[in-house]
């Protein structure tokens, strides 16, 4: 698999394919020249998937009500410092 074509992959269907490459590695089920091009993909995979976790996690915010009544959003990082 190119790495344009990982690109595309949703977080979902590239863990699945990491998944799959992780079992297959791991049983043996996969020649020695094959593993070495099935790792390389893995780590492309693995790489995308923590990329798409991040760009999630800088999304997500919480939802404060101020002392009036208003509502503000506040970044998780603040969120995680005062905490």
């Amino acid at each position: 698999m190119k790495h344009e074509e990982i690109e595309k992959l949703s977080f979902e269907d590239a863990l699945q394919k990491l998944e799959t490459i992780v079992r297959d590695l791991e049983g043996g089920r996969i020649k020695l020249d094959d593993a070495v091009e099935a790792y390389e993909q893995a780590v492309s995979l693995k790489k995308h998937c923590e990329e798409k976790l991040k760009a999630a996690e800088l999304k997500i915010e919480k939802l404060e009500t101020a002392a009036d009544g208003s509502l503000t959003l506040k970044p998780l990082d603040d969120m995680q410092n005062n905490d």
